[in-house]
């Protein structure tokens, strides 16, 4: 029989895969996304997951007791990275492949090495990098039970989230490579420590704890998520009636439906989940339900995000 803990977590990363492959066959019929939109989108979920932990890391890291063990960040950090990192590789031989046009199959050192020398190969070369160094300290950091700090992984982390998205369309106006950082990192906190919460900690206690400072950064990363939005799809489209009449207009459309949607789901959470945590009367796993719940609503998002990136 496995445990429930398990079971919900089982449902969690099968719910967030079919999250985001749903948000990506939702924008394929508004738009027309690029064919490797899946596997960014499922990389997008991990990497933020990554970036959660190393986020929930520096949450817990001046307590007396923790409520999540050193040990359990750095394995799960390097777990999942090491599946960013296979992601990531996909991606990036996907995108040579592309640019060389040929088939993946056939492409050769020359080819991928001509691709890494253009901007855009840089750009995803070194985000593969930063996703390499995090598997490799996290590795070590967990073979050793060292007590390191997670802020060199939580800046590796953020470094491969916004490489592609800040040298993007948006990076030619003024302030529009932060405006797109700004968006990129509070979604993926906002997703990210959440599945960081529902996948290590334990005990009505540590929710209790660690559940209301969850909801004070959530509340930050949406003002910041909807302000950046707003001010990129403003510039993107230069009309209202761009948003029913090209593609990018429609997912952002979408986008923008899925976020009210969760906004909905965090306010009721807010009246009911937060303070029946924070005051010890749920047990574990109902907060971990609805961690679940959650972020398998939120991965549709980022398969729209992860569409919208790639479309013309």
């Amino acid at each position: 029989m496995i445990p429930e803990r398990r079971q919900w977590l089982v449902v969690a990363a099968a719910g967030v895969a079919f999250g985001t492959v749903a948000g990506i066959a939702v924008a394929g019929s508004l738009a027309l996304p690029a064919p490797s939109s899946s596997v960014r989108a499922i990389g997008l979920c991990v990497g933020s997951t990554v970036l959660g932990l190393a986020v929930l890391a520096v949450m817990v890291q001046r307590q007396r007791r923790p409520a999540v063990s050193s040990d359990t960040l750095w394995r799960t950090i390097a777990t999942l990275g090491g599946v960013w990192l296979v992601l990531a590789s996909i991606d990036l031989a996907w995108a040579a492949s592309t640019a060389a046009d040929v088939p993946a199959a056939d492409l050769d050192v020359g080819r991928f090495g001509q691709f890494v020398g253009t901007t855009t190969g840089r750009v995803d070369a070194s985000a593969w990098v930063c996703i390499a160094a995090i598997v490799v300290v996290a590795a070590v950091a967990y073979r050793r039970s060292a007590a390191w700090s997670t802020l060199p992984v939580l800046v590796a982390a953020a470094l491969a989230l916004i490489a592609r998205p800040v040298t993007g369309h948006m990076a030619q106006q003024p302030l529009g490579s932060l405006f797109n950082a700004v968006h990129v990192l509070a979604a993926a906190v906002w997703f990210g420590v959440l599945v960081a919460l529902a996948v290590t900690v334990r005990g009505r206690g540590a929710w209790a704890e660690l559940l209301p400072r969850y909801s004070q950064l959530a509340l930050r990363c949406v003002v910041a998520l909807v302000i950046t939005g707003v001010v990129d799809a403003a510039v993107r489209l230069g009309s209202v009636s761009a948003l029913l009449g090209t593609g990018y207009g429609r997912v952002v459309l979408a986008k923008a439906i899925v976020l009210c949607a969760l906004l909905g789901l965090a306010w009721n959470w807010r009246r009911n989940w937060l303070p029946a945590a924070a005051s010890h009367r749920l047990p574990e796993e109902e907060s971990l339900r609805n961690a679940v719940l959650e972020v398998c609503a939120m991965s549709v998002a980022l398969g729209l995000a992860a569409g919208l990136a790639t479309t013309g």
